[in-house]
């Protein structure tokens, strides 16, 4: 109860930056950020808190917007909001140190202002606004925040009272918790909890997190499992993770992974050109970052109205960042699950169980050759250095070049959006 964290949130983040970059008030203008080449159907990105006004939902599809409303259609520019995001975030810098600060999102940061109420004699409100009235003056872009004392308090503060104030700041301790949230509805409004679990909780009658207090701990132990200690904690209002903790936290397992949705119908066989590149972008970043993989996974969507995916994982025999021996295990996942009538939409790829290179993982074997071994990652570590230093299509290979393929023009995206 001692505690005092923020919570700030860049409003309407995308389509701010581009209504400040062209002198256009968010509050008074309407644009969305979509790709226009996407067709009718494309995504908004974000919509201007004017359009938001209008009734216009934010992540709708261009053709979900009235036709009655005229609008801007900004093309997305991730990069320039991760230059920007960087620039709000060394504004932060100059009130509070890095341990103090944790980017949750690229427009959404959770602060410790505990040590720093005394230092600048304000109260956590207070210093909320100083921080939020920096932003502004220095970016034009305005801000909402969540004061809490502890971090999940601070994040529901944000997220659902302080769009509703004039001075847009919320403020929750557990008792003022219990009194304005408890009987919230609907329940998917509070972080962390989805439609699934929303769904779980209405069968057994629950409808709101008073109605989770209600319920046998045991019969939501049963239910969720090790979440439901998470659940339990936030319905209480109750959070005993600290930044200190998010900060010093490693997993006990790790995983990258790659993943695109298809904008036409791919067959089995031109997926696979998809296949062998996505593969190869997450071997180089399995060798840039030193480590070894002992599992495969792959996930693929299909079209139409056959929505099921199919996929699976595999056990590699060993640990391993061959790249030859772990392109033949996705080929063969790859082959062994994937439904060719259909045609498909989307893939997913992963390499899971990784483990630091070099320290005892990597088993040999009587019918490897560990020369050829050695210079496929040499290869491969030549190619990762001439794309960090001339851009990631400075080197590609043949299959890239294929009409299907898309590595070209991912490389020139951020996000799956224009950079």
């Amino acid at each position: 109860m001692n505690q005092s964290y923020l919570c700030i949130d860049l409003k309407s983040y995308y389509a701010s930056v581009e209504c400040v970059d062209r002198g256009l008030n968010p509050f008074t203008a309407n644009l969305v950020v979509a790709d226009r080449a996407r067709g009718r159907g494309a995504l908004c990105l974000a919509v201007s808190p004017a359009l938001k006004a209008l009734g216009v939902q934010n992540r709708c599809r261009l053709f979900e917007i009235p036709r009655g409303i005229p609008y801007l259609i900004a093309p997305p520019r991730m990069q320039h909001y991760m230059d920007v995001s960087t620039e709000i975030y060394k504004i932060y810098l100059k009130f509070l140190a890095p341990e103090d600060i944790f980017p949750y999102s690229i427009d959404e940061c959770f602060m410790d202002v505990t040590p720093y109420l005394a230092m600048y004699a304000k109260t956590p409100v207070e210093m909320a606004t100083s921080l939020m009235n920096q932003v502004y003056q220095r970016t034009g872009i305005c801000a909402t925040a969540g004061v809490g004392t502890n971090l999940f308090l601070a994040k529901i503060a944000m997220d659902i009272l302080a769009k509703h104030v004039p001075s847009h700041i919320g403020f929750l301790d557990e008792t003022a918790f219990r009194e304005i949230m408890w009987h919230h509805r609907p329940i998917t409004d509070i972080w962390q909890i989805a439609g699934g679990t929303a769904r779980r909780l209405a069968k057994i009658g629950v409808y709101d997190l008073y109605g989770i207090t209600r319920i046998p701990e045991a019969t939501l132990y049963r239910l969720f499992g090790k979440n439901a200690a998470a659940l339990i904690d936030h319905a209480w209002g109750r959070e005993p993770c600290t930044l200190s903790d998010i900060r010093t936290y490693s997993p006990r397992s790790r995983s990258i992974s790659a993943g695109q949705i298809l904008f036409t119908n791919y067959t089995a066989e031109d997926a696979r050109i998809l296949l062998h590149e996505m593969a190869e972008t997450l071997i180089q970043e399995l060798l840039e970052k030193e480590l070894v993989a002992r599992e495969i996974s792959l996930r693929i969507g299909y079209a139409g109205e056959e929505r099921a995916s199919s996929g699976g994982s595999r056990r590699l025999p060993s640990w391993t960042d061959i790249p030859s021996r772990l392109q033949h295990a996705f080929s063969a996942l790859y082959e062994a699950k994937v439904r060719r009538e259909i045609p498909i939409r989307s893939l997913n790829l992963s390499l899971g169980r990784l483990a630091p290179a070099g320290e005892g993982y990597e088993e040999t074997s009587l019918f490897s050759d560990a020369k050829a071994e050695a210079k496929e990652r040499a290869i491969e570590k030549v190619m990762i250095e001439i794309k960090k230093k001339h851009g990631k299509n400075a080197m590609l290979r043949g299959i890239d070049y294929m009409p299907k393929a898309t590595l070209r023009l991912r490389n020139t995206l951020i996000g799956g959006h224009h950079a």
